[in-house]
């Protein structure tokens, strides 16, 4: 499938107004928390489509010298034996606020650079005619008037809470916690283009992904 064209009419934007100035179009990938996106990134990842996925991105960066340094300046109590402790990092990004602006606006910034990495990479091998952007904070980081659709994989809240829970094994109140610092996927369900539904099981979120790509792609 990773030869597929973006339809014309889907096409909003120009390299003017787009995400990183981009020559190709832009479906922006987003979800709530547990919503099942990743699962959905998967899916068009294995379809050869050009995936580039926010979380990566900041995972890289978390992994520059430079970030660590940052960290350890900080909140030393996050880095032991000079690596970041992502759960003490979570727990306290999602209590102060102060740190997770600090964070915030040290690693955003750097976000073009990796993309356009990560971009040029897969070009190496590849001709692709758009980027499908996974990420999760489309709305809360105002990215989405930067991509020409909105595509979204979708779950009701109480979904979300329960998956989190089990998935990650925290409280009830973390994961409430969590899902407060996002906008409601309500909110998100009437502000996008397309859903994803994934109410049920796996092969459905397979069907319900392959028939939006039928949608948009020729």
């Amino acid at each position: 499938m990773g030869p597929s064209t973006f339809k014309k009419k889907y096409i909003k934007l120009t390299s003017n107004n787009r995400l990183h100035n981009l020559e190709i179009p832009i479906i922006g990938l987003t979800g709530g928390i547990a919503s099942g996106k990743s699962t959905v990134s998967q899916i068009l990842h294995k379809q050869k489509y050009c995936v580039i996925n926010a979380d990566s991105l900041i995972k890289r960066i978390y992994q520059e010298p430079a970030t660590l340094d940052f960290i350890s300046q900080l909140a030393p109590h996050i880095v032991s034996q000079n690596k970041i402790n992502f759960k003490t990092l979570r727990e306290v990004f999602f209590k102060d606020q102060k740190i997770q602006e600090q964070i915030e606006s040290f690693l955003y910034p750097q976000m073009k650079t990796f993309f356009i990495k990560e971009l040029d990479e897969f070009k190496k091998n590849n001709r692709p005619n758009f980027v499908i952007y996974d990420v999760p904070l489309l709305f809360e980081k105002k990215l989405d008037a930067l991509v020409d659709l909105k595509v979204l994989v979708y779950c009701p809240q109480r979904m979300q809470i329960e998956r989190l829970i089990s998935r990650d094994k925290i409280s009830e109140e973390m994961a409430k916690n969590i899902i407060a610092h996002q906008i409601s996927i309500e909110d998100k369900k009437i502000r996008c283009d397309f859903i994803i539904d994934n109410q049920k099981g796996h092969e459905e979120l397979l069907a319900e992904t392959l028939s939006i790509c039928k949608l948009i792609l020729d």
